[in-house]
């Protein structure tokens, strides 16, 4: 095989950014606001765990619906328009044409937001669906399903109009994400909401909905941008990178066979959890090949590669975790406590949050043509990022483990369990803290560099329009 580690695309230059610019900015705008948004309401329902008075009040943010709003700010609101920004911004620069369907994608992006706005008033109104990472109203999932199919086409035509036969690693995962969520939420609408099928199945294609999200969707945006940023900022060609489309296919066939471990004893058949058992293993395969891969991250000291680095060892420490859970005897003491809260944290936070936010570090200078506007607030958001994950990953898988031991334990009562972990909730609060501080900054940090530009040129446009007036009034 041919190394094309390094995407030498046909052209990499400023047309490609000028077309796409506008979509790319509002999609990436939009998930930055919904981080800070999420984080908020992360902060509110973790202070809610260890301080159950909070907010007692209001009927409208009870913990399970705050759980709810923040869960879809981040997974739906932050992710998803950070991934399908940055999988435009890399198909279009690997297509070496400008993004096409531009308009597509600006009316997409629009209604995706405005559906997410519509899922949290229903979630507040109490319309959640109640299903794990698909808590929105039903009636809000088909905008969404729509919006989405109109962003992704933008991806889709630079993937096919291609200037170049060959296809790279980013190629693969991020035309695989593009096509793979629609197939999963529209399997997981029908098959739970529309026409639910009966008993313990609901709880069997749950668990692969959530999965599939992880492993189809979510790991594949994180692992397009990894494998199209680190080459090119660290200056380096990928080591393995022949082996890099086992891991690919690895995790298509296997990935979403890992969701019947949180079955685990569950009133489910037992080979489903035997098999998410042996997929779990199985799946060590694709994480070692990613760490071949992308360990060369650890190269050339930069913002965007710290972020990818932090996010690398998230990813594959996080696939470790979940195969050693996954064995029996371990899921009896983590499953249904703060250790799942931690595992899920780790994946969603610290290995795709991460790479997305180095890819985001890397391609808004490109898009704007002008460098972040404050340094100083981009070293204190990879310092507060990187710790406040790092803490609450931390907290909760410690305050996971001593839940499960009690919980096995008869003779202690409920009451003295959430004695033992609430100073670990309080820690695991003063993190959320920190990341919404982080969030915050990078909001401010992001518009000022996205919006400088616009703003100058608009007083340079006024400013001669003025010279014009006067000189014509001269004459």
């Amino acid at each position: 095989m041919t190394d094309l580690s390094a995407h030498s695309s046909p052209t990499d230059s400023g047309d490609v950014e000028a077309y796409g610019r506008g979509p790319l900015l509002l999609l990436a705008g939009s998930s930055v606001v919904w981080l800070a948004v999420g984080g908020f309401f992360a902060l509110i329902a973790g202070i809610q765990l260890h301080h159950s008075a909070f907010l007692a009040g209001c009927p409208l943010l009870t913990h399970g619906r705050v759980q709810a709003l923040a869960e879809t700010c981040f997974v739906y609101g932050w992710m998803a328009n950070a991934g399908l920004a940055l999988a435009l911004w890399i198909l279009a620069r690997l297509g070496g044409e400008p993004l096409r369907a531009a308009n597509w994608t600006v009316a997409g992006a629009c209604f995706w937001n405005l559906g997410i706005v519509l899922a949290l008033v229903g979630i507040v109104s109490g319309e959640a669906t109640a299903i794990p990472l698909l808590e929105m109203p039903r009636a809000v999932q088909p905008l969404l399903l729509v919006a989405y199919g109109a962003v992704a086409l933008g991806g889709v035509l630079a993937w096919t109009g291609r200037r170049r036969e060959v296809m790279y690693a980013s190629h693969w995962y991020a035309v695989a994400a593009l096509f793979l969520f629609p197939w999963l939420l529209s399997i997981a609408q029908v098959t739970l909401l529309w026409f639910p099928v009966r008993g313990t199945l609901q709880a069997v294609v749950a668990g692969w909905y959530a999965q599939g999200l992880w492993t189809l969707w979510m790991a594949p945006m994180a692992l397009a941008v990894a494998y199209y940023v680190i080459p090119k900022a660290a200056g380096k060609i990928l080591p393995s990178y022949d082996f890099a489309s086992l891991g690919f296919w690895c995790l298509l066939f296997v990935g979403a066979w890992t969701g019947g471990r949180h079955l685990i004893g569950g009133p489910v058949p037992a080979w489903i959890s035997t098999i998410a058992i042996v997929a779990s293993t199985t799946l060590l395969f694709h994480y070692g090949i990613v760490w071949l891969n992308l360990r060369v991250s650890g190269g050339a000291p930069s913002i965007p590669l710290s972020f990818f680095r932090y996010g690398l060892c998230a990813y594959v420490g996080g696939g470790i975790i979940d195969s050693l859970t996954a064995i029996r005897g371990v899921a009896e003491v983590t499953q249904f406590t703060h250790f799942d809260g931690a595992q899920q944290e780790l994946a969603f936070y610290g290995a795709v949050s991460m790479m997305l936010l180095g890819g985001l570090y890397y391609a808004l200078p490109r898009l704007t043509g002008r460098p972040w506007a404050y340094g100083g607030l981009v070293r204190a958001h990879l310092l507060l990022s990187a710790g406040g994950v790092s803490v609450l990953v931390l907290a909760l898988g410690v305050a996971g483990l001593v839940q499960g031991g009690d919980l096995n334990n008869a003779s202690v009562p409920f009451p003295e369990i959430a004695a033992h972990i609430r100073p670990w909730l309080l820690l695991a609060s003063a993190a959320q803290a920190a990341l919404l501080l982080g969030n915050v900054l990078l909001a401010v940090n992001f518009f000022k560099s996205a919006l400088c530009p616009y703003y100058a040129a608009a007083v340079a446009a006024i400013r001669q329009d003025q010279r014009s007036a006067l000189e014509a009034a001269a004459r």
